[in-house]
């Protein structure tokens, strides 16, 4: 259950993360840069306001590392009349942001869980989905991270999440191979020991 965090602590070890964030006038100067070497002038008209609305487009678009997922699925319900089968929301959007060439991933989102006595409602889980694409991101990293926080939150018998998305790194530049969509999964407890589980998920996935 403490896999990431392990992960991450040794990650961290490895290769220190700077968390100073830097001053607003370096953030513009550092789009005025990437602007002159693009080949244009920041200093025209059309452009001479971009490193201002690069910066609260960053703000919006990366709004998950200020956010804390223990925290979105901290309110729970118990009274449910003993329901214990899974509860599912399929296709929830995402914009995420490749952490490799920091080209947007657009997709959707599908969880399922199995409450152990409580739920939680189901707006937090659009939430939940938010915080972590709201992030440098691979889609990999994001489908195990949303699926460990309702693991770790909510201990629930089984947890189960399919992340498709659709990867601007790969059909705009590169291979510019359009209309691919990458599709992961992430099952835990329940979801991962039966198989009959999986399948009913993966099923309800087509419908």
């Amino acid at each position: 259950m403490n896999f990431h965090k392990k992960s991450l602590e040794q990650t961290t070890e490895l290769q220190p993360i700077e968390r100073t964030k830097p001053s607003i006038d370096e953030a513009r100067n550092a789009v005025k840069t990437l602007i002159r070497w693009a080949g244009d002038n920041p200093s025209r008209e059309g452009l001479i306001e971009t490193p201002d609305r690069v910066l609260k487009a960053y703000a919006e678009w990366f709004r998950g590392y200020e956010e804390d997922p223990s925290e979105i699925l901290k309110k729970t319900f118990g009274e449910i009349e003993k329901y214990s089968h899974p509860v599912t929301l399929h296709d929830i959007p995402f914009e995420s942001y490749c952490e490799h060439h920091m080209a947007p991933i657009i997709g959707t989102v599908s969880i399922s869980y199995i409450p152990n006595g409580r739920v939680v409602g189901i707006s937090k889980l659009a939430r939940l989905v938010d915080t972590f694409s709201k992030r440098l991101q691979v889609q990999e990293k994001m489908t195990a991270q949303i699926a460990q926080s309702i693991y770790d939150c909510l201990q629930p018998k089984g947890v189960a999440v399919c992340v498709r998305g659709d990867h601007h790194c790969m059909c705009t530049r590169g291979v510019n191979k359009k209309g691919i969509s990458m599709i992961t999964h992430s099952f835990l407890g329940e979801f991962l020991n039966d198989k009959n589980l999986r399948s009913e998920f993966n099923a309800a996935l087509e419908k």
